[in-house]
């Protein structure tokens, strides 16, 4: 049975997908997740999930880095982005970063159906819309390196950059991932090699370059 995780805070937004995603694949198993915790969590419980809806701004996910995550950890999970920012710049930067689909939040019901169904049949998509300027768009060769590092990480690896990023010390860390504080340090020294960082600035640094702005939340 086919299965899909909807990855977004607006329960009615989520209410809304769960529909249309049934109705585009018969059988379809939906989950739900309202924060990338929530996300990490449920794909740890079902990795065997086959496609995630991802909203690039809900809670914990900024920007780019929850789908980084994503890939990094579970990289047999294929990604539909699902973001109110239809920039052709950030569409591409989505697509290196793994993204299989980039779905508009102004689409409407039968781009959603045709996103799932051309996904789940292993294939990339992307509006009628989007196509020409995304293609125009040139992927940024720094951001494609960083991908290929990120995904170098472990899943473990990945979460205590995650928490490095997020300002905790290592004591913390560990306490957190309920791990030794020499495991974390180990941890750290594998992060800075394969990021080609130095020190735990740099590695933040790396997260941060991640973030995007949300329209949604832009004042005019």
């Amino acid at each position: 049975m086919p299965s899909l995780l909807i990855a977004d805070d607006h329960p009615l937004f989520r209410a809304a997908l769960r529909q249309a995603a049934s109705d585009a694949v018969s059988g379809m198993q939906v989950r739900e997740a309202e924060s990338l915790e929530g996300v990490l969590a449920a794909l740890d419980d079902a990795p065997e999930t086959d496609l995630i809806l991802l909203d690039l701004h809900m809670p914990g996910n900024h920007g780019l880095a929850g789908l980084a995550a994503i890939r990094a950890q579970h990289p047999g999970v294929a990604v539909i982005v699902v973001s109110a920012n239809d920039d052709p710049r950030v569409v591409r930067r989505a697509l290196d970063h793994g993204a299989a689909g980039y779905l508009p939040k102004s689409s409407g019901l039968n781009e959603l159906h045709d996103a799932i169904r051309s996904v789940m049949a292993c294939e990339q998509w992307l509006p009628a819309s989007l196509r020409a300027s995304v293609a125009r768009a040139q992927s940024s060769s720094h951001d494609s390196e960083l991908a290929a590092r990120l995904a170098s990480l472990s899943p473990q690896q990945f979460r205590v950059l995650v928490l490095v990023a997020e300002g905790l010390l290592n004591k913390q860390i560990a306490d957190r991932l309920d791990v030794q504080e020499r495991t974390v340090k180990a941890h750290l020294s594998a992060i800075f090699e394969r990021l080609g960082v130095r020190n735990r600035t740099q590695a933040s640094v790396v997260l941060r370059e991640l973030e995007l702005s949300d329209p949604a939340r832009q004042v005019l």
